[in-house]
């Protein structure tokens, strides 16, 4: 109760965050959520909203243009959210899976139980845990809960320390009711309280008492 308890704090004082943004919709829609997911690694978000658009520009809006486009036009549309060449050769890998086992639709990749697509994302090459479960949570609208370094922090701050990241995670799921909806507004909600901390650590410090 005390993970949902700051919740609604954290709710009442930011609002909804309704995440993921996204400018598409569709078929389209879901792998955009899936490329953001790739991209946001390390950057922030503004940086992967330049980047989504360089490639609407562009037309790479499925797995078929991204699996086919060049390298250096494909890094070119990613400069901006840094590690580019990392992330175009993630985002050619993750097209070139999409299109080689689920003809090019995004949608069946995620269809199916949790724990076996978990495990399908995560023998892709560069996608780590908070990468896979971000793209299950936003794109496939499964429930499982993201962690990323906000949420540490906050953990740190309320006396948890945990080994690894699915500890993480799996405290999270284990205190707090099963909802996508939910888990979808709680991260955003960290990610928002994250930031409230590096400007006002005290006021921060506050919502989670």
């Amino acid at each position: 109760m005390r993970l949902f308890r700051i919740y609604k704090k954290l709710y009442k004082f930011f609002g909804p965050q309704r995440w993921w943004p996204r400018m598409l919709r569709g078929e389209e829609g879901i792998f955009e959520i899936c490329v953001g997911a790739i991209l946001t690694q390390n950057t922030n978000w503004n940086n992967v909203v330049l980047v989504l658009r360089n490639m609407h520009e562009a037309e790479l809006t499925c797995p078929e243009r991204v699996a086919q486009v060049r390298a250096a036009k494909l890094q070119a549309c990613v400069r901006a959210s840094g590690y580019y060449r990392q992330k175009a050769k993630k985002l050619k890998i993750f097209s070139k899976y999409i299109c080689d086992n689920y003809s090019g639709k995004t949608s069946c990749l995620l269809k199916g139980g949790l724990v076996g697509k978990r495990e399908e994302l995560l023998g892709l090459w560069g996608l780590g845990p908070e990468t896979a479960d971000s793209i299950l949570l936003y794109a496939g609208v499964k429930p499982i809960f993201v962690i990323d370094a906000y949420t540490k922090r906050l953990c740190q701050n309320l006396g948890v320390e945990l080994v690894d990241y699915d500890d993480y995670r799996l405290y999270f799921e284990s205190n707090l009711p099963k909802s996508v909806k939910l888990y979808k507004e709680y991260h955003a909600l960290i990610v928002a309280w994250g930031k409230l901390l590096t400007k006002d650590k005290d006021k921060a410090l506050l919502l989670i008492k």
